[in-house]
């Protein structure tokens, strides 16, 4: 009897022991153009998991049972597939996610997909989203990587390699984006063009791209906003204001839509900066991309943005402290006046796309952007500047008590623009066999309407400061001049500008062998012509040729490698701002700035704790000539609209991502650059860019224990940039550096809800795809950084003290998040 019940106790423990015995599947899961995609949703009814950065998945299911795997990511048809593993079985399959019907597909498992090819770096809109910055969004992300720099945290702009803020392309949907003219700072900027609720995919190169770009000298940003297959939305809430989405299909699945609204207030950074001031700044937006599809072969699609930010500035007292601990110094300001700026822009494009087979794509776009800016100021600020106390048992510690120069400065502006610029352009593909030929063709008409009426008064030691130029002797105050008091700058000018320009490419890709290595070849040719006219200017037309090309090679090693060698040349055509010089005249003569571009990269795929990585390691070159000279103040740039100088930049970029903690990704930066121009024969001073160093590091985690308590980290270091000059100065007498950059902003979140999450029928957060609530920190060691320098002049001691503009200190951030 023991024996029987031994016997049927042994059957039971081993049919347990099968039933707990589980399988593998894994893979990789691509879109509809053979790129990877990363942070899909990989799950069954009792587990689930995303996929990587390379789109690399791996789920264990149970063994000996039939479960339905579903595959699922934000704007793809979710496809579900029922499968039957044995115990321990390792089965591979790869997945093929479409926009239109729930399909299947099976892929050549491979490691060179199209942008590892051509040295594109790819974002996820995940990573885009969660990543916390006092500006957060696409431009936030990108500062975290190799060769691309920027020293405002309340600014979208940055500059790659050494170019400005103006060298940089951005496309949405193959469409041409542009920026408002006469922002100054960063804190007016408000909301980047980018609206990360609607994004689909994110590609950046930071140099050496392909003809079938346009004609910038530094690098491309391309974005693609997705395209609905279902019913949903986002909400994001946060004291800088907040974020929400919508999106749907119709019954028949023609139509699509997607609808984004974004509102922004910038005060939470401002008002815990050192100036004391009222401060309103609002920046709104409205963005929608529509979709019709009238059959298989043919669609057309609507982008369109409305964006209205206005920003009014009312400083009372700013305190600055600076100098060492053995000569403290401070410049104490009292303000009277204000500031009143109000940027609208509307933009729309009409997108027409025709393919009737497989290997030809034939596209037609259509656009309009509109901009009207205004910028009025009135301010008087009345300083002291001088030592401060450092005596622990004064009560006046910390404030000026011996003043070494006293002032006023007054600044007026009156400046309106008016711009409008419609473009009208076709881009067609190609493929036969193994060769790909893109073309396209573009014309462009801007007309600009410009007044400019700005002027600035200085008054130090109770004399008036005149310009320092040859018109005028400045002995003051030992010869008093009497004649009458001349502003410090003062600039006047009404500018009716047009463009018209013309531009073409034609691009050819091939892809073969080269013995037991895999090589891809690229060769392109761009071309532009511009004409200038407008109100008392005299016409002139100029054309560039940009030839590029580009070759990659994986060669059959036992290392996942791939090195790529790119080269061409750049032209910049100039834009409005580049004709305009610093009096406001327009020069119509202004030609292409030029830059011939070398990179030379390896990218290094790897297992790591079996776990993928990648180095990618960039070195580049970069000769410029035809170069147009300009300083920086915080973000506005002044061109001295000429081509009278030449620059060089070389640097060296490296990039190590990877699962640093498992089912995340994380990444390390390091770049070396160094830039400098000369102007005529004088020798070679450093860029308003020259950013040498720069290290940052983005880093995702989760607490073990518990899984839905993340951390988001976003760390830069950059050694710091040239300190500028004076206005009327000569640059090469002041080449002194800001301090160095270094900020950390840290993000703390718990996810309520997850994608793979298995609540019970009725609990109410079923209804929702994610819920993520927390707090970041911003610039979390209270850093003191510097953007620019403001001078100020002594008339007594006829000395100019450079005095630091410092950024926002640590600031605290609720965030709450949803997304159905």
């Amino acid at each position: 009897m023991s024996l029987k019940y031994f016997s049927l106790l042994l059957i039971f423990f081993s049919l347990a022991a099968a039933q707990s015995q589980t399988a593998l599947v894994q893979g990789i899961i691509f879109d509809e153009e053979k790129n990877t995609v990363a942070s899909a949703n990989v799950s069954t009814s009792s587990s689930g998991t995303v996929s990587n950065s390379n789109g690399f998945y791996k789920l264990e299911i149970p063994s000996n049972q039939t479960v339905e795997l579903k595959i699922s990511y934000v704007g793809f048809q979710p496809i579900t597939l029922k499968i039957k593993l044995k115990p321990e079985q390792v089965e591979e399959i790869n997945f093929v996610l479409k926009t239109n019907i729930e399909q299947i597909g099976e892929v050549i498992l491979q490691n060179e997909g199209r942008a590892r090819i051509e040295g594109v770096t790819t974002l996820t809109p995940e990573t885009v989203r969660k990543i916390p910055g006092a500006n957060a969004g696409v431009e936030n992300l990108l500062k975290t990587l190799p060769g691309v720099n920027s020293n405002n945290e309340l600014s979208t702009q940055y500059s790659v390699r050494g170019g400005n803020f103006d060298e940089n392309l951005v496309y949405v949907n193959d469409i041409e984006i542009y920026r408002p003219f006469l922002i100054r700072s960063g804190q007016q900027e408000g909301l980047s063009f980018v609206n990360t609720d609607l994004v689909r995919n994110v590609e950046f190169s930071a140099g050496g791209f392909k003809a079938r770009y346009g004609d910038k000298m530094s690098s491309v940003l391309d974005i693609e906003y997705r395209r609905p297959v279902s019913f949903g939305g986002s909400f994001e809430a946060s004291f800088l204001g907040g974020s929400a989405s919508v999106e749907g299909i119709s019954k028949n699945k023609k139509l699509s839509a997607i609808v984004g609204m974004r509102y922004r207030d910038n005060s939470l950074f401002v008002n815990s900066k050192e100036t004391e001031a009222n401060f309103k700044p609002r920046f709104a937006d409205v963005q929608t991309f529509l979709t019709y599809q009238f059959s298989p072969k043919f669609e057309l699609s609507f982008l369109g943005n409305i964006a209205i930010n206005t920003y009014k500035y009312e400083p009372f007292t700013r305190q600055t402290n600076f100098g060492t601990i053995d000569d403290p110094q401070a410049l104490l300001v009292f303000y009277e006046g204000e500031e009143e700026d109000k940027y609208e822009t509307y933009f729309g494009a009409l997108k027409a796309t025709y393919k009737p087979n497989e290997n030809y794509t034939g596209k037609f776009i259509a656009s309009a952007y509109h901009t009207k800016e205004q910028e009025y100021f009135d301010i008087l600020a009345n300083y002291r500047l001088g030592s401060v106390s450092t005596d622990f048992g004064d009560e006046n510690l910390g404030e000026v008590e011996f003043t070494e120069g006293a002032g006023s400065q007054f600044t007026h502006a009156r400046n309106n623009l008016d711009a409008l610029i419609f473009n009208a352009q076709h881009l067609a593909s190609h493929r036969i066999d193994e060769h790909l030929i893109e073309y396209g063709a573009r014309y462009s008409h801007e007309d600009i309407r410009d007044r400019l009426q700005e002027y600035e008064v200085i008054d130090s030691a109770g004399f008036s400061i005149r310009p320092p130029l040859p018109d005028f002797a400045n002995d003051q105050p030992y010869n008093p001049f009497n004649s009458p008091i001349e502003a410090f700058q003062s600039i006047r000018a009404l500018n009716s500008t047009k463009i018209d320009r013309l531009t073409a490419f034609l691009q050819w890709s091939y892809r073969t062998s080269l013995g037991d290595s895999k090589l891809w070849m690229n060769a392109g040719l761009r071309t532009q012509a511009w004409r200038i006219s407008g109100e008392e200017i005299e016409s002139n037309t100029q054309q560039v040729l940009s030839p590029r090309a580009q070759i990659s090679i994986k060669p059959n090693w036992e290392k996942d490698m791939l090195f790529r060698l790119s080269a061409g040349f750049y032209h910049q055509p100039p834009f409005y701002r580049e004709l305009r010089d610093s009096t406001g005249t327009v020069i119509p003569t202004v030609k292409a700035q030029e830059s011939i571009h070398i990179v030379a990269a390896n990218d290094y795929s790897f297992k790591l704790w079996n776990r993928p990585f990648k180095l990618v390691t960039e070195g580049y070159y970069k000769k410029m000539n035809d170069v147009n000279p300009y300083t920086i103040e915080n973000v506005r740039i002044r061109y001295r609209a000429r081509n009278d100088a030449e620059a060089y930049a070389y640097g060296l970029d490296m990039r190590l991502n990877g699962e640093f903690v498992p089912g995340t990704e994380s990444w390390f930066s390091f770049s070396y650059l160094k830039t400098e121009e000369r102007q005529g024969d004088r020798e070679y001073i450093s860029r308003p860019t020259d950013q040498r160093l720069k290290f940052a590091a983005l880093f995702q985690d989760y607490v073990p224990n518990i899984p839905k308590l993340k951390l988001y980290l976003n760390l830069v270091y950059n050694t710091g940039l040239p300190g500028g000059s004076p206005q009327f100065e000569d640059p090469y007498d002041f080449q002194s550096r800001l301090p160095d950059y270094q900020r950390l902003d840290v993000g703390f979140f718990y996810a309520l809800k997850e994608p793979n999450d298995n609540l019970r029928k009725d609990h109410w957060l079923n209804i929702f795809e994610n819920v993520d609530i927390g707090f970041e920190v911003f610039n979390m060691f209270d850093r003191l950084n510097s953007i620019t320098n403001t001078f100020v002049r002594d008339a007594s001691s006829r000395n100019q003290f450079a005095i630091p503009n410092f950024l926002s200190p640590r600031v605290f951030n609720l965030k709450f998040s949803a997304r159905f």
